[in-house]
């Protein structure tokens, strides 16, 4: 047991996640990784955006190969125990942890910080084959090929947050190489590396487009099915979370519905839908929903990837805050980049990052957590031109709608209407509903809003559910070259009251006023028209 040699804390921390009352068993990838071990493929990365599990499963490997901890008391009743692999590989190898993300004290070169490294696994074998005399002067690859030589014993290599490096600010291109370099001699073509398993969020394609580290098959969320179940969770899996959530917290406020709005919506290659792991446990933990994404630098704050190519993002940016997706090709490279040139390398960044995810060639908002980092943005940001200016009137507009000022309500639309934006040229009512998303985008403070419900004998446009249950309610319906009125008619004759109501004999569920809201637009006139009504 050492620094990096068999360390205890790869056991001790997984240990600790699997007696959590919120715990996800996705030992069945140490079978798969064992597998491709025997398939001899044996270099593998796992780049997933931050929070996403990356180091809870690098500590599950390290824990079941490793020598340094015995535990079987953990696994034995994981699923990874029904394993033929199990006995045979369970605390059998010398596991190499390395937690890239970890600096010296006061680091501030490169030297320094990979002098830690190298020094820290010196000490450990030196340690460990006291006959075998290593010297810290010659080749670190050297003493390890010495060691196999001598004893025949080879090594699983563990690398979270292997690009955390790229991340310094004291590292320089040059010495970007020089690590990059480190690591293919380290393990490339290395007989003694039974093993090696990397975790990040950056592609090393970006990296690798020479030999350095080619011999990686690089497993991505967007574009790679193979472990696309273990980084992330299912919805079965949410369900079982849940189930344990309303047996074990007094006063449950969270519905199962919640945690799909507020954190599910991220799509793998292999066509699952996956939640974000941290904020479904936060919030289960917490007995509340919030924004659980916190930002851990320019990598992942949304302005960073917009704001010098504003043009090029903005009206998509609007779209995407009113719930539609927009077409664009994934270049998980570009993530790498700190000067994102184009839309398409701006999308790539944010879906790498989490901030999008990515289906079929569309890229869109996951979910209600997210939403709220781009309303936020929309809000804030007066340099996205008219979609900051829509974004600011939105408050006027929920104010307005509740007063029951129509005429107010009518001369925002009209400003909206008037902005230079190509997709605001109310050709068809998925336009108008665009728009109708931004200039309600404060209500989203205050309301749960869903858009294409499913209420009565139909599919409404939008209804605004209230957090509080004696806030009132809106039911919204648009149309196109049609009247305020007939909207109005169309939800009162289709029964969309319903939503607000609760199952036969129940008590309705809302105590404020219901609102129904027509809103049209008249291509020919370019008029807008509005109408309230008390159901």
């Amino acid at each position: 047991m050492g620094m990096f040699l068999n360390p205890l804390v790869p056991a001790a921390a997984y240990k600790k996640i699997a007696s959590s009352r919120f715990f996800v068993d996705k030992s069945r990838l140490l079978e798969e990784i064992i597998q491709s071990m025997d398939d001899n493929q044996k270099y593998i990365c796992i780049t997933r955006p931050r929070r996403f599990g990356k180091t809870v499963m690098a500590n599950m490997i390290g824990a079941f190969f490793g020598k340094g901890a015995d535990s079987r008391d953990v696994f034995s009743g994981l699923r990874i125990a029904e394993s033929k692999f199990f006995e045979k590989h369970l605390n059998q190898h010398d596991v190499i942890y390395i937690d890239f993300s970890r600096v010296s004290k006061n680091c501030s070169s490169y030297c320094e910080y990979i002098e830690r490294i190298q020094d820290g696994l010196y000490g450990d074998l030196a340690a460990a084959y006291p006959a075998l005399d290593a010297d810290s002067e010659e080749a670190l690859w050297d003493t390890f090929q010495k060691i196999f030589d001598r004893t025949g014993k080879s090594f699983v290599f563990i690398l979270d947050e292997w690009d955390a490096l790229f991340h310094l600010p004291f590292v320089s291109e040059k010495e970007k190489q020089e690590y990059l370099l480190f690591l293919k001699n380290l393990f490339k073509d290395q007989i003694y590396a039974e093993l090696v398993y990397m975790t990040g969020v950056l592609p090393i394609t970006k990296y690798s487009s020479g030999s350095e580290l080619n011999m990686f098959l690089e497993y991505d969320m967007a574009t790679k099915i193979k472990y696309s179940e273990y980084f992330g969770f299912l919805d079965c899996e949410v369900d079982t979370l849940y189930r344990t959530y309303r047996e074990t917290t007094p006063q449950p406020k969270i519905t199962r519905e919640d945690l799909h709005s507020w954190y599910d919506g991220y799509h793998t290659a292999a066509g699952l839908r996956i939640y974000n792991p941290r904020s479904v446990v936060c919030a289960l933990t917490d007995n509340q929903l919030a924004n659980y994404w916190t930002s851990s630098g320019p990598y992942d704050e949304i302005f960073y990837y917009i704001r010098g190519n504003i043009d090029a993002v903005r009206d998509d940016m609007a779209l995407m805050t009113a719930g539609e997706r927009t077409a664009s090709r994934i270049r998980s490279y570009a993530a790498a980049s700190m000067e994102l040139k184009t839309r398409e390398e701006i999308f790539s960044a944010m879906v790498v990052y989490g901030l999008l995810t990515y289906e079929d060639g569309y890229v869109f908002i996951p979910n209600k957590e997210l939403m709220s980092q781009f309303q936020e943005l929309l809000m804030t940001k007066d340099s996205l031109g008219y979609v900051h200016r829509l974004a600011a009137a939105s408050e006027k507009m929920l104010q307005a709608t509740l007063s029951g000022d129509t005429e107010t309500m009518a001369r925002i639309l009209s400003y909206a209407h008037d902005t230079e934006s190509p997709i605001l040229s109310y050709n068809s009512e998925a336009e108008l509903s665009a728009v109708v998303n931004l200039v309600y985008l404060a209500a989203r403070d205050k309301y749960r809003v869903e858009r294409e419900d499913r209420a009565g004998k139909g599919f409404v446009d939008f209804i605004f559910y209230p957090e509080r249950k004696d806030e009132d309610g809106i039911i919204l319906e648009l149309k196109v070259d049609a009247s305020p009125e007939e909207a109005v008619q169309q939800i009162i004759d289709k029964k969309y009251l319903l939503r607000f109501k609760g199952r036969l004999g129940e008590k309705r569920k809302f105590t404020g006023r219901i609102l129904a809201v027509g809103i049209s637009y008249d291509r020919k006139t370019k008029v807008h028209a509005c109408k309230v009504e008390e159901l």
